[in-house]
């Protein structure tokens, strides 16, 4: 499974950016796709993921994010709006075919990620 991500660059404060993130060499409709972040000197964090058709969200970017994907284009997407320096981190992709709810948000169990894309958001 290849993930290669896009879509990051430098936003001001309130602006909104859309990542994209494209999959190859699975099939992808029985995937698990998230997107997670990791600020310099932080940790990686859940962002949002597609479970089993249900969208789910950290706290601190719902109702500002929301992921979709086209499963016939083998993609997903993460539309980010209202951006906060906060926000600022490198974004990642991530899959995995064998999740259980109770594992979502947690980056150790997905087996694939993309590259990463930054996201820069000026006070």
């Amino acid at each position: 499974v290849q993930l290669q991500a896009s879509g990051g660059g430098l936003v001001k404060t309130g602006g909104s950016l859309r990542l994209s993130c494209a999959a190859s060499g699975c099939s992808f409709s029985q995937y698990t796709m998230g997107w997670f972040r990791q600020a310099p000197g932080k940790e990686r964090e859940f962002v949002a993921t597609i479970w089993r058709g249900k969208t789910y969200y950290s706290d601190s970017v719902r109702g500002r994010f929301t992921t979709s994907r086209d499963n016939a284009k083998s993609m997903v997407y993460l539309q980010m709006n209202s951006l906060k320096p906060e926000d600022t981190a490198v974004y990642y992709c991530a899959a995995d075919a064998h999740l259980i709810l109770s594992s979502i948000t947690g980056a150790q169990n997905y087996d694939y990620w993309g590259q990463g894309t930054q996201v820069t958001v000026s006070s």
